[in-house]
């Protein structure tokens, strides 16, 4: 890949890529993180920590050396999130004791 290619390919990485990663991980933080005394804090936490993980990202994205490092890890990072997302979407027992 050409340099001008690489570099559009860090500020997608960078840019919106770091913000639809971060908001990805703040919906899935909400699932694996525990619910605390008042049963809020796996709701709030996420919410908190939303500017962090974009600007880990984001930083992450600008400053390493090897982009495709850069790629797998934002790429896991969103499969995962999305995958606990997805799962608890489809989990069709949780569907059922809805509609009861």
């Amino acid at each position: 890949m050409t340099g001008a290619g690489q570099r559009w390919v860090r500020v997608a990485l960078a840019g919106p890529g770091a913000i639809v990663v971060a908001l990805v991980m703040m919906a899935g933080m909400a699932l694996w993180l525990p619910g605390g005394a008042a049963g809020i804090d796996n709701l709030v936490l996420p919410l908190v920590l939303v500017p962090l993980i974009w600007a880990a990202l984001f930083f992450h994205a600008c400053l390493d050396r090897r982009l495709g490092r850069v790629a797998v890890i934002a790429l896991t990072l969103f499969v995962v999130h999305a995958g606990l997302i997805a799962n608890r979407l489809l989990d069709h027992d949780a569907a059922q004791e809805v509609r009861r």
